[in-house]
């Protein structure tokens, strides 16, 4: 039983026969991507509070010393952003803050907003208006806190980590599988393209791995939501007990994930955490959101590749590597995908809201520069 189902009527089963099919998978049984895509991003830590303390984050910071990005700093990121050709702008915080945080909620009042939620939601309209498409990553969401501010967002996403009860998320506040599976879920039933992913090495064991993968599949399978999958491996930093997995370890979670999904899935690691170089012909045909700009303030100890180490590690590869928007072209309206979509049809056009829509097509300097990336018009 996935721990918090029955809390959020979570309803997913495995079948022994999938878990063991998907259990004996290795890198022999995929095959390496024809492509590599990658998005231009610029990230923006809304705020560091979070309601957890899992003990492989350096991202959260206790009461008391949360920051709050206000306008200014919004503002200047995004503009540094946008002249930098970035397309997507990565919202990041903590789940939820509650009322421990009471300094982030006194100043979001003082700023007139009644949570953190409803600041997003103004800061992603904003953002959309300033010429980049907002990608949001809230944590867990309730379906109200989602249809907020999903309007404002190309894509979405959380990471489902893992489906297992392990250690690394006990607590006074304990994450909860079930909860982030409502999430996942919450996405696909308001139609918003959703970005999730594992996290390897967390104390979860091989079952659990596969029945991640499984749960991810069985709700993509369901709404069509999903667009890539992320493995991520955990990494050591000053709050970090977890040694990072080996590279046979990841080969063969990285090969699972890839024969588990759907073709049109995308299977991503992050290449400044993973050894991304030893994974390409085990079906990786992502490399995520990469900053030209900004640190990645989820793991700041590791810094993102320059673009030119992504064209190298293409290179190496033998194939392409293309830039994409936060949004994957399948969710797109017809006019502006390119792709034909062979195997699984595309999802129709009724994915993206008029804001989003109107940005993507909009005679705009942003949208001029949206629309390059879809004609692979960009240079790398």
């Amino acid at each position: 039983m996935i721990p918090g189902a029955d809390e959020y009527d979570v309803q997913l089963s495995f079948d022994e026969d999938d878990v063991d099919s998907l259990l004996a998978v290795t890198p022999d049984d995929v095959e390496p991507a024809e492509e590599l895509t990658f998005a231009r991003n610029v990230f923006l830590p809304l705020t560091t509070a979070c309601r957890y303390t899992c003990t492989y984050c350096t991202f959260f910071d206790p009461p008391g010393q949360a920051t709050l990005m206000d306008d200014e700093d919004v503002n200047q990121t995004l503009d540094t952003g946008a002249d930098a050709g970035c397309t997507e702008a990565l919202f990041t915080f903590g789940d939820d803050p509650d009322d421990r945080y009471t300094e982030i909620h006194e100043q979001l009042d003082a700023w007139g907003y009644d949570s953190i939620h409803h600041y997003l939601r103004a800061v992603c309209r904003h953002t959309l208006e300033r010429g980049v498409l907002p990608h949001s990553n809230p944590g867990d969401q309730t379906r109200e806190q989602m249809a907020l501010v999903a309007p404002y967002n190309a894509s979405m996403g959380v990471m489902l980590e893992t489906t297992a009860d392990v250690d690394a998320h006990a607590g006074r506040r304990v994450k909860s599988p079930g909860q982030r599976i409502n999430t996942i879920r919450n996405a696909g039933e308001l139609q918003v393209p959703f970005t999730t992913g594992i996290l390897v090495g967390i104390g979860e064991d091989w079952r659990d791995r596969a029945e991640s993968l499984l749960a991810i599949r069985d709700l993509h399978e369901r709404y069509g939501h999903v667009q890539e999958v992320i493995v991520q491996n955990v990494v050591p930093n000053e709050r970090s007990r977890y040694e990072r997995p080996d590279v046979e370890t990841m080969r063969r979670v990285v090969a699972m994930a890839r024969y588990c999904l759907p073709e049109t899935v995308s299977v991503q690691v992050p290449p400044n955490l993973s050894p991304t170089r030893e994974l390409l012909d085990c079906g990786v045909d992502d490399l995520g959101g990469v900053s030209p700009i900004t640190d990645d303030y989820i793991n700041p100890d590791y810094e993102w590749p320059a673009l030119r180490e992504l064209r190298d590690i293409a290179d190496e590869a033998g194939v392409p590597l293309r830039e994409r928007l936060p949004v994957y072209e399948r969710f797109l309206p017809a006019a502006l995908r390119t792709d034909d979509f062979d195997g699984e049809p595309a999802p129709g056009d009724g994915w993206l809201s008029d804001p989003i829509r109107d940005a993507l097509t909009g005679d705009t300097s942003a949208g001029n520069r949206y629309r390059a990336v879809l004609a692979r018009e960009t240079t790398i």
